[in-house]
């Protein structure tokens, strides 16, 4: 059965370009808020209910179709908390305390990844707590909830040195083939045997990784790994997909996601042809790649201005 709660609230929300009215169960109901989260493809077993949110006026919308989940806030705030909510409970029900509930996370370049990992780790870290009162209240609790970002495995800059057209690998910096998936499979797969793993991160200012920069400890029970490519099915990169508990993505619409990256070149000191160049010539095709294999997601997230 199709399933809906949603606030009554007067509270104005933003608008944006999602229509007036979503066909619930065959009927036409209001829509009050504007941005949406939609399960596709998941286990329904994990997917946050959509019953209780109508309690206080809660500012979100929670409706299941099928196999399907959608999630209206008014803000990016509210996304950030939902996901947070739906993580804790999920993760800490898990029966043996040292397994890790590893969340994929996807999107084009400029989606916003790093920034709703982020806040999702922030949010579950302060969440935890609540769901072990035993602990002593006094004590501050390490963190459970880690981020890692893909970067960390981009190739080295003298690995693009050494290949067979170094200028053309600099300049497509960033495209699959400039990483190593298969260094990050044996990272994810060492995280799920021994518990714990050091991990790259990378360093723009250097222009390449820095080794066993990030500790995922046996204390870490949620980790969220961000990147580009987790879902796509090329060789070892679906080999990573199967390590993922969840696998979401992030959706945007491209020109605004290119818009956000090019601002990103010029803040760090490119100038505006060149940024614009870098774009057409490797973002913008990274981009179109990593949007053809959103349908390997089992969460998608329509993205909201930070």
């Amino acid at each position: 059965m199709d399933t809906c709660s949603f606030s009554t609230s007067s509270t104005p929300c933003w608008r944006s370009s999602f229509p007036e009215s979503l066909p619930i169960n065959k009927a036409r109901v209001p829509v009050q808020f504007c941005q949406s989260i939609s399960f596709a493809g998941g286990n329904s077993q994990s997917l946050l209910g959509c019953r209780g949110y109508q309690k206080n006026c809660a500012p979100v919308i929670f409706c299941q179709q099928n196999r399907t989940s959608v999630l209206y806030a008014r803000s990016i705030d509210e996304v950030y908390d939902a996901l947070a909510k739906r993580l804790v409970p999920t993760a800490a029900a898990a029966s043996n305390p040292n397994l890790k509930y590893i969340i994929g996370l996807a999107g084009s370049p400029g989606a916003g990844k790093s920034t709703l990992a982020s806040e999702v780790v922030k949010r579950v870290n302060k969440l935890w707590p609540q769901k072990t009162p035993s602990l002593d209240s006094q004590v501050k609790q390490p963190d459970v909830a880690i981020a890692i970002p893909m970067d960390g495995f981009h190739l080295y800059r003298h690995q693009l040195d050494a290949m067979d057209n170094p200028k053309e690998a600099h300049a497509r910096r960033g495209a699959p083939w400039t990483f190593d998936p298969t260094r990050l499979l044996q990272c994810l797969q060492a995280l799920r045997s021994q518990g714990s793993v050091y991990v790259p991160s990378f360093d723009h200012g250097i222009g390449d990784p820095v080794e066993d920069d990030i500790f995922v400890s046996l204390q870490h029970k949620v980790v969220i790994v961000e990147g580009n490519y987790l879902l796509l099915e090329e060789g070892v990169w679906k080999e990573v997909q199967a390590i993922f508990n969840e696998k979401w993505f992030i959706e945007v619409d491209i020109d605004t996601a290119m818009e956000r990256v090019r601002k990103r070149h010029i803040s760090t000191g490119k100038p505006p042809e060149l940024a614009k160049w870098r774009i057409e010539y490797n973002d913008r095709p990274n981009a179109e790649l990593v949007n053809r294999f959103k349908h390997n997601a089992d969460l998608v997230i329509r993205s909201i201005d930070f």
